[in-house]
């Protein structure tokens, strides 16, 4: 296979907070959008900061927790609650492994 078959404009996709935590604190499950491809700067600043400096990692994060618009839901005034806000980044970071 040739990998200009699999190259594709990025598309909006749901991801669903529906872990058993977050179904307790809330009652229902949660969901928001992300691109199911990131450019390149995106991917890699993501995995080189990954476990070493958190701020930089949230910066990045921030720009991928989206609405259905594709607009970003968090901004300097407007922030998730800590456990919500880990767990949106444990999801995003599994889908762009896969």
């Amino acid at each position: 296979m040739k990998l200009s078959q699999i190259a594709a404009k990025p598309q909006l996709v749901q991801l669903v907070l529906d872990d058993q935590e977050t179904i307790a604190s809330y009652g229902e499950p949660m969901e928001f959008w992300t691109y199911d491809r990131q450019p390149i700067q995106t991917f890699m600043k993501l995995a080189s900061t990954q476990g070493t400096d958190n701020q930089a990692m949230l910066e990045v994060v921030r720009r991928m927790i989206l609405d259905e618009n594709g607009k970003e839901i968090l901004t300097d005034e407007i922030s998730l609650p800590g456990p919500v806000l880990m767990r949106a980044i444990t999801k995003i970071v599994a889908s762009l492994g896969k």
